[in-house]
């Protein structure tokens, strides 16, 4: 098929992927290329990039005109959106043979230099654009108006530096001349061979290589869920969802490159870097990526030393350490001039990077009470740690750490330079990781499409430990006789399963029904291991360790436990779960069959932190353990490894697996310790509940939940009982749920609903700013009949979700108020809120600020206005709907006799939109408020405002901050007109 064919063909396709998510930069970045590789003259760039015109408009432009061009055109952009897609997007679209981009000779004047090497020169300049500016200025090629204008605060830093190509490209030769003399005088500034202060000695230079080369062996192979399968991380690696949140709260997504960036920095006088993630969700193998790119010099290119450790080995440190013995004992170790490399060190800390991996697995919580400067003395390991986090030592060297968000107090969080928040796969993420996971397409599809058509299993899949695990074991999930895994204990029996069945004598590696009594000796020892270990917040053994419990290498080859890998120098095998939660579904299998645990284990399991006493006879689950054991030091474990133990400890002991476990223990003492589960749960509830304080006359009785109430909810998903789930909501009596900032995902959403379906009486569920996703809204719908109101701000939501939400809603009576605030919506579902206005006459409030709704979105939407009675707020905040959206909603509006409040703040209005709004006020017999800030509205638009106010006494205000108006203007009217607020 022709390339042209390839196009047209998958036209619809290439259209979603650039416009995916609202943002124009995939599309700029392949505009630069076809610019580069002389596919596209100047006059084809400008009728693409119209101004005011919306993202599909362009990309449609760009489509056609590369058409019109032929085959070799088409090779091109297809070459190009190869290059520029990430790996998710590009899964099921076809780019034709490979194209290569045929070399030109170098042009010869600068403002061809310009074109020619637009993508690296957009590449350089991000962060060097305030210099540009200036040598600009300063020579008299820029005005301080044409500064302005590439410097507005709507364009994103690489929209900054195209805009500031194509003036200078505009002013002409010695513009073009002066950038490129300024980049060319950046360059030379760094450090160069030339330079003897600042470039690397010869021993730092082979120290250098020496370090790269042991960092690429040690991320080369996919370590995190290692052990059953050798990937190489090149073919495994799939992106998740990275995210930064501002001072404001708004969200950003970002790439694995700004980790380290400048956006979403908070405080620019810390250097440490937070990758925070619930367990499962990818933090060690996003760390390990970006090691493996270092050791490539693939990324993080300025860094001429990358340093990784792992907090889980530092706890086996028990040695007083320097800084530089921690460098070059748990890293890497140089073969000549210790001294001299150090001293480098310490004299370039701009050039070094330290990445902790697992800040949650370290025994000791952060504190920064005792300071520590010199870089030779020895010191413990916490002390050197803590101290290289808050900047106390090493003063300016980069520091990437990654952990458990629950992990990260308010002392840490004031040496943060920023957080960043990584939130598992996408629904694209999974498909792309099940595809690069098996080599044949037919299996492939047969895993995605079992996932599909199982929405709770999907869910899971969004964590990527779990989708690991369901891709590993597909074999027993697509033939699974017991049906789909519902719960995460479901899907680690499913491991458990597999990896026996691997290791199975039987013909064909089948494993009989009573497999796990069969391997009970295994997993009970395992068990013991891994709840000692995490009462001592040990996740590293030595083989001592395995024999003392009994463990031999037949029961170790089984695959549950893997060699270490390491850099540091160590006499011994050291061993450590496949994964942490792994260890923790150990450590539940051995409370829940061990005959010999005291009977308070359950209920110290439960209990919260706060509760726990210290002491090994004392301690949460010190009653589960002999306590004559040696060796066995006193800590606490951490609550979120203890909750994620108790949530198997709840499944374990549900009847779902009632078949599988009586074998192994007796009846009497199952269902005794299943009941003081059901006791602390129940327990655990009315703590929360006590806790919610008297409604304020006026207003609603709300409760704001914590994370773990959530934890508990999964707990009692976990054990599949419809009863427990009833009794604990009947004793739940409020108007409004608030589960803002709580990690909650797909899995999350589907533990809640199995619950909050049970409530007695209508509720405001508010999950602002979390990770719901389209998933997520689909694991809701149980529970939205419930639902008086539902709040998902930033929440990543598409088209797609509202579509399923919208569809159970019009059945839901008592469902009257919605807000998607921030989130990923386009006029594709603007056709699905008119249907339900159109249908559903007791609808209160609909607010869609922040996302991607047009003008056209609007008109769709003004059709179901103008059929309902009941709306009463309105809010579109921060979309682009303009005049013609404008127009259209107040003419649909104009006889409404519900509406109260109308929010259009940023969206494009000018004055015919607003000569429109003044009809509406004009005619309105409700309406209080109307928002038009940040719009484009002259004097003429606000005089027919000021005109319609007259005939109308009910409105109290109008907002009008942001427009384009004088401040001498804005006088003269707010005096003419009271209610106008400027």
């Amino acid at each position: 098929m022709s390339t042209p064919q390839l196009i047209l063909k998958q036209r619809a396709e290439l259209l979603a992927v650039l416009c995916g998510g609202g943002s124009a930069e995939p599309l700029d970045c392949v505009l630069d290329l076809l610019l580069a590789w002389e596919v596209l003259v100047w006059e084809d760039y400008l009728s693409i990039q119209v101004a005011e015109k919306a993202l599909n408009y362009k990309v449609r432009q760009l489509l056609d005109v590369v058409y019109d061009k032929g085959e070799d055109a088409c090779s091109c952009l297809l070459a190009a959106m190869n290059q520029v897609l990430p790996e998710e997007q590009k899964a099921g679209l076809c780019f034709g043979e490979e194209c290569a981009v045929v070399g030109k000779n170098r042009p010869d004047t600068a403002t061809l230099t310009l074109l020619a090497d637009r993508p690296v020169l957009v590449r350089k300049l991000r962060d060097n654009i305030d210099g540009a500016l200036n040598v600009l200025l300063t020579t008299d090629c820029f005005t301080i108006k044409d500064c302005d204008v590439v410097q507005l605060p709507v364009y994103t830093p690489s929209q900054q530096v195209r805009r500031l190509l194509d003036q200078v490209r505009f002013k002409g030769e010695t513009a073009a001349k002066t950038l490129l003399q300024f980049l060319e005088q950046t360059e030379t500034t760094r450090p160069n061979p030339e330079d003897k202060e600042n470039h690397p000695s010869a021993n730092c230079m082979l120290y250098q290589k020496k370090l790269r080369s042991s960092v690429a062996a040690q991320s080369h192979t996919l370590s995190t869920y290692g052990g059953t399968g050798h990937f190489s991380l090149d073919d495994i690696y799939t992106d998740g969802l990275l995210e930064v949140m501002d001072g404001s709260g708004e969200t950003t997504t970002l790439g694995l490159e700004d980790v380290v960036g400048p956006v979403g920095t908070l405080n620019d006088d810390a250097d440490t870097f937070l990758v925070s993630g619930e367990a499962g969700s990818g933090k060690s193998t996003l760390l390990q990526r970006l090691h493996l790119l270092w050791a490539r010099e693939a990324l993080l290119t300025n860094i001429f030393l990358l340093f990784p450790f792992s907090c889980r080995k530092l706890n086996a440190e028990h040695r007083e350490l320097s800084l530089k013995e921690l460098l070059f004992l748990h890293c890497c170790w140089p073969d000549r001039g210790q001294d001299e490399v150090f001293q480098f060190i310490l004299d370039h800390p701009n050039l070094v990077l330290f990445t902790f991996d697992g800040l949650d697995e370290f025994k000791q919580g952060f504190t920064d009470e005792e300071r520590h400067c010199c870089p030779t003395k020895q010191v413990p390991i916490p002390v050197l740690l803590f101290n290289l986090l808050q900047g106390t030592l090493m003063k300016g060297v980069m520091k990437v750490v990654t952990s458990r968000p629950q992990a990260v107090g308010p002392s840490l969080k004031r040496y943060l330079r920023k957080e960043v928040l990584l939130k598992g796969f996408s629904p694209g993420g999974i498909d792309c990781f099940v595809k690069k996971h098996h080599s044949d397409p037919a299996m492939a599809r047969r895993v995605i499409e079992s996932l599909q058509a199982n929405s709770v299993l999907l869910s899971l899949c969004h964590i990527p430990v779990f989708c690991w695990i369901v891709t590993k074991c597909h074999q027993e999930l697509l033939g699974s006789q017991d049906g789909i895994p519902q719960t995460i204990t479901d899907v680690y029996l499913l491991v458990l399963q597999h990896f026996f069945q691997r290791k199975s004598y039987q013909p064909q590696g089948v494993l009989g029904k009573a497999w796990l009594e069969e391997h009970l000796d295994t997993v009970l020892k395992l068990g013991q291991l891994a709840l000692e270990s995490l009462e001592a917040s040990c996740y590293v053994f030595s083989g001592y360790e395995l024999q003392r419990i009994g463990l031999t290498e037949q029961d170790v080859s089984m695959g549950f436990l893997i060699y270490c890998n390491d850099l540091s120098v160590t006499d011994c095998k050291r061993y450590e779960f496949l994964h942490i939660t792994l260890q923790c579904f150990f450590a539940a299998f051995y409370l829940v069959l061990n005959r010999n645990s005291d009977r308070s284990a359950i209920y110290r399991l439960f209990q919260p932190k706060n509760k726990q006493l210290s002491g090994l006879s004392q301690r949460c689950l010190g009653h589960c353990i002999d306590s004559s054991v040696e060796g066995v030091k006193s800590h606490v474990t951490e609550t979120p490894n203890l909750q994620i133990t108790a949530q198997f400890v709840s499944g374990l002991l549900s009847q779902r697996h009632h078949n599988l476990l009586q074998e192994c223990c007796p009846t009497a003492v199952r269902e005794r310790k299943a009941k003081q589960v059901v006791k602390s749960l129940s327990k655990g509830m009315q703590r929360h509940f006590k806790s919610i304080p008297r409604p304020v006359e006026g207003e609603k009785k709300s409760m704001h939940a914590m994370p773990s109430f959530v934890w508990l909810i999964k707990c009692i998903y976990e054990m599949q009982d419809s009863s427990i789930a009833q009794d604990t909501m009947a004793k739940l009596d409020v108007e409004h749920l608030k589960l803002t900032y709580c990690n909650i995902g797909p899995v999350e959403c589907t533990a809640l609903a199995y619950v909050l379906k049970y409530l007695r009486n209508p509720v405001g569920l508010q999950l602002d700013n979390n990770s719901v996703g389209d998933v997520g809204v689909e694991q809701l719908l149980p529970c939205l009949h419930i639902c008086h109101s539902l709040y998902l701000r930033n929440n990543n939501i598409s088209d797609e979700g509202i579509r399923k939400l919208l569809e159970k809603g019009m059945k839901c009576e008592r469902f009257q108020k919605i807000a998607l605030f921030n989130n990923n919506l386009t006029d594709a579902c603007t056709q699905h809120f008119a249907w339900l206005l159109k249908s559903k006459q007791n609808f209160l409030s609909l607010r869609l600020g922040n996302n991607n709704i047009t003008s056209q979105g609007a008109e769709q939407l003004a059709e179901g206005l103008s059929s309902n009675q009941s709306l009463q707020f309105l809010g579109l905040w921060g979309n682009k709907i303009g005049d013609r959206g404008a127009e259209a909603l107040a003419d649909a509006l104009r006889n409404s006799t519900t509406l109260i409040w109308l929010s259009l703040v940023d969206n494009g209005v000018g004055s015919a939109g607003a000569s429109a709004l003044a009809k509406l006020i004009s005619q309105s017999k409700t309406l209080e408020e109307l928002w038009l800030n940040k719009n484009c509205i002259s004097r003429e638009g606000v005089e027919c405002l000021i005109e319609a106010l007259k005939m109308n006494s009910s409105v109290k205000e109008v907002w009008l901050r942001g427009n384009n108006l004088s401040p001498e203007e804005e006088e003269e009217l707010s005096k003419q007109e009271s209610r106008l607020t400027f």
